[in-house]
């Protein structure tokens, strides 16, 4: 009773303010927990913490959403790489793709530009609706007043084990965002949108987007540009694409790769 409550003030809330020419810039930055397990039993403890410590900086990123009421532009925005020293035989490389994320609200479709193994995609397809569950909670972000909800699925992940075999583990997943009606648009970082303001904070458990500056109404008029260039795919042959490739790279590194400058073993796990 009480989130319905909610809701329908926020609804109210919302509808008051909507302006005809409502656009902004919301830039994030990611955090992502590293659970990092390695095969080779005499790694050093300090060895450990060294490749932690680089992970944990490369999984740092900052984004930027470029929005009007009904349409987005999501993108990495690119920088230049730290000096990252060559210490102790080790050097770890996380390569992420630099996706740009073209969402339609009102039409309930995207268009992401995704690059993989050196060919480009273009992927089209519908959005997904979550079921989003309102909670009745409230923190600061910033100047804006947030309100929490809960999104509940199953993920999947590969990875390779000691043994040197592929394998697939499904996991329950929660996602808890915070979105404010103080900026009224049912948009959100990456992939997440469908509720009554933007939102400013994203948590899966293993990734956290965190919005650290809103730019509303800028001078320059907002320009929101569709992806054009790539392989047309739906998301459906995109991931059959991606699998088999990734299934090929661990293939690899299962018959020839996988050692340091020592000659040792080393296996690296992230996440599960």
């Amino acid at each position: 009773m009480k989130n319905n409550y909610v809701y329908f003030l926020l609804l109210l809330f919302t509808t008051s303010v909507i302006a005809q020419n409502f656009q902004g810039v919301a830039t994030y930055k990611s955090h992502r927990k590293v659970n990092l397990k390695m095969g080779n039993k005499e790694m050093s403890d300090e060895k450990q913490k060294q490749i932690q410590e680089q992970l944990r900086k490369q999984f740092q990123q900052e984004y930027t959403l470029t929005f009007n009421k009904h349409e987005s532009i999501y993108k990495k925005e690119e920088k230049l790489a730290a000096p990252n020293p060559f210490q102790s035989g080790i050097k770890i490389k996380v390569s992420q793709a630099s996706d740009i994320l073209y969402k339609n609200i009102k039409e309930g479709r995207f268009l992401n530009k995704s690059e993989i193994y050196g060919k480009v995609f273009l992927i089209k397809d519908t959005l997904t609706n979550r079921k989003w569950e309102l909670v009745n909670e409230t923190k600061n972000i910033g100047n804006y007043t947030c309100f929490k909800a809960v999104f509940k699925d199953e993920y999947t992940t590969e990875t390779l084990t000691e043994m040197g075999v592929i394998e697939k583990v499904t996991k329950p997943r929660t996602t808890t965002v915070w979105y404010t009606p103080q900026i009224p648009i049912n948009n959100g970082p990456a992939e997440y949108f469908g509720l009554p303001g933007l939102i400013l904070e994203m948590n899966d458990g293993d990734l956290t987007l965190v919005c650290t500056k809103i730019v509303l109404n800028p001078e320059e008029e907002v320009k929101i540009v569709e992806p054009s260039k790539g392989k047309e795919v739906n998301q459906k042959e995109f991931d059959d694409i991606r699998e088999k490739k990734s299934q090929e790279m661990m293939q690899q590194f299962k018959s020839k790769s996988g050692r340091d400058n020592n000659g040792e073993r080393l296996m690296i796990r992230i996440g599960g």
